[in-house]
């Protein structure tokens, strides 16, 4: 079992293991006996075959009229290791000369909305690391609403978030929506309702040119958005602080009365 799962991050498929494991552990053998021992047609075999020599992993030679493959040593998979590495420093070194091209296209769709999505706990995680990262190179905090009811799945997925966001010295300001939640530092926080049952099934960051959606599905699964779009950013940040400034009052209201 663990060899099959070193060779499958290897990079080889089921059928590739399968055709591999029976050449180490038969010896030289003709397609026919390879396709009959794996299962695995005979026209698939041929294609897994060529594959595998073209890894390195195997070869063949002619005896009499039939064509025979084997295995080669298994050292080899050490250095078809090396190989892709090789190759993998190469492309990275001709990617970086593309990258400023990439960014110039990448930036082309600057004149309408950009929306991404992004599912699970995975992709939750994804969307708060672009918060941060965000806010960290331009130097600005952000506004959040943050819902009571979608907050868990926020730490669940990005426990260290808060401590990170302090260490990179971001600001954030915060209207809670729900019971719950407390100042950790570099935050401001005002509650627009502190009950404990409050409909607000999504929670939003409000930064850098982009507005970020967190919610969670009907079978419980967390999943996130990012709409890029400075105007609508700008209007929903009015908006926050609108709200923001009026709770101010409502607190200076509160005070008086007591």
């Amino acid at each position: 079992m663990e060899i099959r799962a070193y060779l499958k991050d290897f990079g080889l498929s089921s059928k590739e293991i399968e055709v591999y494991l029976a050449l180490l552990n038969g010896g030289a053998q003709p397609v026919r006996k390879i396709a009959a021992d794996t299962g695995v047609n005979r026209g698939t075999t041929y294609d897994i075959l060529k594959s595998l020599i073209a890894q390195g992993l195997v070869s063949y030679y002619h005896k009499k009229t039939h064509q025979y493959f084997i295995a080669e040593d298994p050292e080899k998979l050490t250095d078809a290791i090396t190989q892709k590495e090789r190759q993998l420093t190469a492309l990275r070194g001709k990617l970086e000369s593309f990258i400023p091209e990439l960014k110039s296209l990448f930036q082309k769709t600057g004149d309408k909305p950009v929306v991404r999505f992004y599912e699970g706990v995975a992709g939750v995680r994804m969307v708060l690391a672009d918060v941060l990262d965000a806010c960290e190179a331009a130097k600005e905090g952000y506004c959040v609403y943050s819902s009571a009811d979608v907050r868990p799945y926020l730490h669940a997925a990005y426990p260290r978030f808060t401590e990170e966001r302090i260490q990179r010295g971001i600001e954030v300001k915060v209207i809670a929506i729900g019971e719950g939640g407390q100042l950790k530092g570099l935050d401001a926080r005002r509650w627009l309702t502190k009950e404990k049952k409050v409909e607000a099934p999504t929670y939003t960051l409000i930064y850098r040119g982009k507005v970020a959606l967190v919610s969670v599905n009907d079978a419980k699964e967390p999943y996130g958005m990012i709409i890029e779009d400075a105007g609508i950013a700008a209007t929903q940040r009015f908006i926050f602080e609108w709200i923001w400034g009026q709770l101010e009052v409502e607190d200076q209201k509160s005070k008086v009365k007591s």
